[in-house]
């Protein structure tokens, strides 16, 4: 039983944890963040077992909250049995500790090449779902960004089969992408994990090509509205004459942009003469001259901020200058692409967020298996910097 004589903890406003940009952090519902407050020093030892927590009124005071609005972060605290609440004693850190987690695997072969994941790996260390589980990271040495793709499979499958010797409870799985046999070496990692009977949370894309849909929970982004987005944007600036610009093998998430590009041509009554979306590699400054000769675009829209820098580069190289002479969107908002030499304008996706859903999404999927299979699709929205030449218009 805990002890009445107790001292609260002294409240560290420095302790508070962030599951967002910066720049997006003034945006979380004030509940989470007394939430994350309390679930980090919790976490951390800063509350011990027993420990009082500070009162709902000294909480409202710290984090400038209503009573009802801190009790809601501590009823969730509650549902999650780790605290107690006892009427004229406070709210008490529980003395028993949970010791029933999970083990989940991480099979991200992209992890360290793609952006994106590094914050959804994060998100999901950090979700406040995920506070008895431990997550096995996959190694793949080999997947550098030219030659060595061709291990990609292989290590993918050595992967799965540590995970299966592992016994974990659950896989996360970012599908393999930009190699000629994706599609292939996908399907035999899941099937290697579905004979196994290991649940799978596909994470930002399908394994099956595009418009197919797997059987498996996905949590990613509604990528056929962003591309949709991206392209309408440049012609709400007036550009008529547009490219689509992506990677060859890319994922079936890039299939489903162009589709929102082409919606969007449609939508405002443009019909290009010439197909204009195209894949090839945006270093290659005779396959981007080529798309330059005969689409002639005044705006590309690019399958990720990944080929859009790469791409911005080998125009530069051929003298074409942004956004004066060809205006660019991207997507995904990765931490470079305010730094590139023209600021990228792109359409950010809240990577945390995604990871925090997938880790509930998970353990939903543990304790209901029967549940129907579902897209859970976390918003996009348009970042404008100087790429797309939105100042050229002012």
């Amino acid at each position: 039983m805990a002890k009445q004589g107790k001292t609260t903890p002294v409240l560290d406003e420095s302790a508070i944890p962030d599951l967002t940009p910066p720049e997006l952090s003034r945006k979380m519902p004030k509940h989470q963040v007394v939430f994350d407050y309390l679930h980090s020093g919790i976490q951390s030892g800063t509350f011990k077992p027993g420990d009082r927590l500070p009162s709902e009124a000294e909480l409202g005071k710290m984090f400038d909250a209503s009573r009802i609005t801190v009790a809601k972060a501590v009823l969730e605290l509650q549902r999650m049995n780790l605290v107690t609440r006892r009427p004229g004693a406070g709210t008490h850190v529980q003395t028993r500790q949970q010791v029933d987690g999970h083990t989940f695997g991480l099979l991200i072969p992209e992890l360290g090449l793609t952006e994106i994941f590094e914050p959804i790996c994060h998100g999901m260390m950090r979700s406040p779902f995920a506070r008895p589980d431990a997550l096995v990271w996959g190694n793949a040495s080999g997947m550098g960004i030219s030659g060595s793709r061709r291990e990609a499979a292989e290590e993918a499958e050595q992967m799965a089969q540590h995970f299966i010797a592992r016994k974990v409870s659950g896989i996360f799985f970012a599908p393999l992408e930009l190699i000629p046999d994706k599609d292939a070496a996908n399907r035999r990692v899941v099937r290697m994990l579905e004979r196994m009977k290991i649940p799978i949370v596909l994470l930002d894309r399908c394994y099956l090509p595009y418009p197919e849909r797997s059987a498996l929970d996905l949590v990613g982004i509604d990528n056929r509205r962003t591309g949709f987005l991206a392209t309408e944007h440049l012609i709400q600036l007036g550009v008529r004459d547009l490219a689509f610009f992506a990677e060859e093998h890319s994922a079936p998430t890039v299939d489903a942009r162009i589709t929102g590009f082409h919606e969007a041509l449609r939508r405002h009554g443009i019909r290009p003469e010439v197909e204009p979306a195209w894949r090839g590699s945006a270093q290659d400054q005779e396959f981007v001259k080529k798309v330059l000769d005969v689409t002639q675009p005044g705006g590309i829209v690019c399958a990720n901020d990944v080929t859009a820098a790469r791409l911005m580069q080998t125009l530069m190289a051929l003298g074409r200058r942004i956004p004066e002479d060809v205006r660019i969107v991207g997507i995904d908002d990765v931490k470079y692409a305010s730094l590139l030499p023209v600021p990228l304008t792109t359409m950010h996706q809240n990577c945390p967020a995604i990871g925090v859903i997938a880790m509930a999404t998970m353990l939903e999927r543990l304790e209901h298996p029967d549940l129907p299979t579902r897209d859970i699709l976390v918003p996009t929205k348009l970042v404008v910097r100087r790429s797309c030449g939105a100042h050229l218009d002012k």
